[in-house]
């Protein structure tokens, strides 16, 4: 376990000595200038007559944010931080119970120690997860979400925010023994559920088994009595039994040339207790109750000692574990083996060098020492914090299994999100899918502008590159680039972030405000002339439109955030009040759909078509309540045949395009009549092609005329259809505009 001292060096009015304090904390780290950490402890200090009425979270008002920041940095400093993270770990807690304002620490230490007190502060996301007292309140759990990436994000961007939540809840495990017995409960199932893990996961064992050992005490405290009792009652024996084979193991590997330390290991209560529900074998049979540990300079003298340990007893051969050869998870290496020891018991012995034994005690802390440089400057900063997002993903996902809600936040983070890298070493979460220019955007706006490649682990990407977790990218600008439109083509796959397709609109938007005004003007006046709407007044129909004037709302029309047929409809309503007037005397009027055939005895309604000449087949002769579909014929209009007719079934597939659909009278769509005017150089067929688009969109014609002009060689057509929206007008008019030889297609003004 980590060892805090009870009692702090005191002055003769009974407040604490600082100086020496700073003196003993700096036994095991060496820095230089102690000036920051005493600024710090001041200002903690300060803090605390702020708070001299609060009760703190573990039901203490004696365990105050200035002894439990003391507390916290000495935990630290047997880890090996660095100066920063100690500032931080002091002053956290006055920051936490608002006697401290962020922005003043920002002021006085730096934007660093601002950030690590931030990013623990956004792992509280995790205990209200996990809080059985914090009940999801219904709407929250996108927020939660949030809070769980931007936490994920902040540990994988700097390890020392996870360092100092582990030292902050080790304070709090050991504080809360005066508590009552629901605050012990709830702060132990925390701890046991979610930072015994992370500390596992970082392979720092020094925290892990304090934090299981003391949960465990509060979760399950008969079981911890019962096995904490047996173990003080055989004390003495067993560890007369452990000196005698300390001493045959120092002689062996002493007369081998093997300079190593070797001690009896420490026994941990719930790793006793977990193996003995998991074995299910009794406390008599748990092999490292007897433990000893041995330390040596070199990885060859692990495996020396190791023969030299098995020549002396016989080894148990399903309880040996290569953890060197096949490190665990969390990176821990080691050898562990049993054996039947002098007089017949069992012996439990772990081999392993010093340093993996540092790796073991400190786990990631043991690789990244912060001696006071930023980790972005370290030249393997990268692949350290790569390897940390693994461990902290990892975590995440065994912490988990514990609840419904963080199962739908790692399926959100995991596969909704990835973790890329910038050329600094700092992390960035992006959406699964995201481009190089996702992240150039992520980065800075101007940065997304200027954006004109990528280069992922220095190698050159193409910009539609699907970045994966773990990429480091870096961003090529061009001075004075700008975004492509290309980029707002989701076809083209450059960009897949709705953040970032916001900004290059908007980009474009401002950049091309009076050039989109312009497109979007022409674009109205001419729909307007051909629609034949004339007189609009374009203030009010800009109004109509909630736009504050005619420029904005040529804008939004020419930036494609505003449809045609929104403004065509208002312009109708301004000019025409009396439309609706017109629809129900159109209602009101003898049918112009409908013709009563000779020789059939029934109306046919014919869309598509309406008055135009129409005949019953003879071949097929139907009757009505047949299945029967139309035949635009050259001379003869529409002939109506049974839909299983061996004329119709026969028929070549270019002709297959003349048949039309036709059914029985029935009651007719609301609509009104509407003349369209056509200019074309005159073809055969020109007429049939029409009928046959006003056919496919159900629209039925109530009049034709057609004029020629011979040595012109061109047609004017005027149609009378009736139509039910001016939207369907458009659609009509735009398709027979891309028919052959046609010159013009508009609406003929009434009247």
């Amino acid at each position: 376990m980590v060892q805090v001292r009870d009692h702090y060096p005191t002055k003769e009015d009974g407040s604490i000595d600082i100086p020496a304090w700073l003196e003993d904390l700096n036994a095991e780290l060496n820095i230089k200038d102690l000036s920051r950490l005493q600024q710090a402890c001041e200002m903690a200090e300060q803090a605390l007559q702020k708070s001299a009425d609060h009760e703190d979270e573990w039901g203490d008002a004696a365990v105050d944010c200035y002894r439990t920041g003391l507390e916290m940095a000495m935990i630290l400093a047997s880890l090996q931080v660095n100066e920063e993270t100690l500032v931080a770990a002091i002053i956290y807690r006055a920051v936490r119970e608002n006697k401290l304002d962020i922005q003043l620490v920002e002021k006085t230490f730096g934007p660093t120690v601002a950030q690590l007190i931030n990013g623990v502060l956004q792992m509280a996301a995790i205990s209200n997860l996990q809080s059985p007292t914090r009940d999801n309140v219904l709407g929250q759990t996108d927020g939660q979400l949030a809070n769980v990436r931007k936490m994920l994000v902040s540990l994988v961007d700097d390890v020392r925010v996870a360092l100092i939540k582990l030292a902050e809840r080790t304070c709090a495990i050991r504080a809360v023994k005066n508590g009552d017995r629901k605050k012990r409960y709830l702060v132990s199932r925390e701890v046991f559920d979610v930072y015994a893990p992370l500390a596992h996961r970082l392979g720092i064992g020094t925290i892990k088994w304090e934090l299981e050992d003391l949960s465990f005490r509060y979760l399950q405290p008969n079981a911890y009595k019962q096995i904490a009792s047996l173990l003080d009652e055989r004390r003495l024996d067993r560890q007369d039994y452990i000196d005698r084979v300390l001493a045959t193991l120092t002689e062996n590997l002493g007369n081998a040339g093997i300079k190593a330390d070797i001690m009896g290991r420490a026994k941990h209560i719930y790793s006793i207790w977990r193996k003995m529900q998991r074995k299910n074998i009794e406390f008599s049979q748990v092999y490292d109750v007897r433990a000893v540990r041995i330390l040596v300079p070199e990885l060859t003298d692990c495996y020396t000692a190791l023969g030299i340990v098995h020549g002396l007893w016989r080894n148990i051969p399903q309880e040996f574990d290569d953890y060197i050869a096949t490190p665990k998870e969390n990176g821990y290496r080691s050898l562990h083996t049993a054996v039947i020891g002098p007089e017949g018991k069992v012996v439990e012995i772990q081999i392993r060098t010093f340093a993996m034994h540092d790796e073991a005690e400190l786990g990631v802390c043991a690789h990244w020492l912060y001696k006071g440089t930023d980790t972005n400057s370290n030249s393997n900063s990268y692949e350290d914090k790569l390897s940390w997002l693994r461990q902290v993903l990892e975590w995440h996902d065994e912490v988990g299994d514990s609840s419904a809600l963080v199962d739908q936040v790692r399926a959100d983070v995991e596969q909704d999100r990835i973790y890329v890298f910038t050329p600094d070493g700092h992390v960035l979460d992006l959406p699964n899918g995201a481009t190089p220019i996702d992240f150039a955007y992520r980065v800075h706006t101007e940065v997304g502008n200027t954006c004109r490649g990528a280069k992922i682990h220095g190698r050159i990407v193409p910009l539609t590159y699907r970045l994966q977790t773990g990429d480091q990218v870096n961003i090529l600008t061009s001075k004075g680039g700008t975004p492509s439109r290309d980029w707002m083509n989701p076809n083209l796959g450059y960009v897949n972030s709705s953040r970032t397709r916001a900004k290059v609109a908007h980009f474009f938007k401002q950049q091309d405000k009076d050039k989109n005004a312009t497109a979007g003007r022409h674009l109205v006046e001419r729909e307007l002339r051909r629609m034949a709407l004339n007189g609009v007044d374009e203030g009010v129909l800009a109004k109509a439109i909630n736009f504050k004037n005619p420029n904005d709302m040529y804008a939004a029309l020419g930036a494609g955030d505003l449809r045609l047929a929104q403004i065509v409809n208002a312009a109708q309503q301004q000019i025409e009040p009396q439309l609706k007037q017109r629809q129900q005397l159109a209602l009101g009027l003898e049918s112009k759909r409908s013709q009563n055939i000779k020789g059939g005895g029934s109306d046919i309604h014919i869309e598509g078509v309406g008055n135009l000449l129409t005949t019953l087949a003879s071949c097929c002769q139907p009757v009505p309540g047949d299945d029967i579909v139309g035949f635009v014929t050259l001379n003869r209009g529409v002939s109506v045949h049974r839909q299983d007719c061996q004329n119709i079934i026969n028929l070549a597939d270019k002709e297959q395009q003349r048949i039309i659909h036709v059914d029985w009278a029935s009651q007719a769509e609301q609509t009104y009549p509407v003349d369209i005017v056509i200019e074309a150089f005159d073809r055969a067929g020109l007429i049939s092609d029409v009928i046959l688009i006003l056919g496919q969109e159900k629209v039925n014609v109530s009049a034709m005329n057609t004029v020629t002009d011979s040595k012109a060689n061109s047609a004017t057509i005027t149609f009378t259809i009736d139509i039910p929206r001016l939207e369907l007008l458009g659609r009509i008019m735009d398709k027979i505009n891309q028919l052959a030889n046609v010159l013009d297609v508009r609406r003929q003004k009434d009247g």
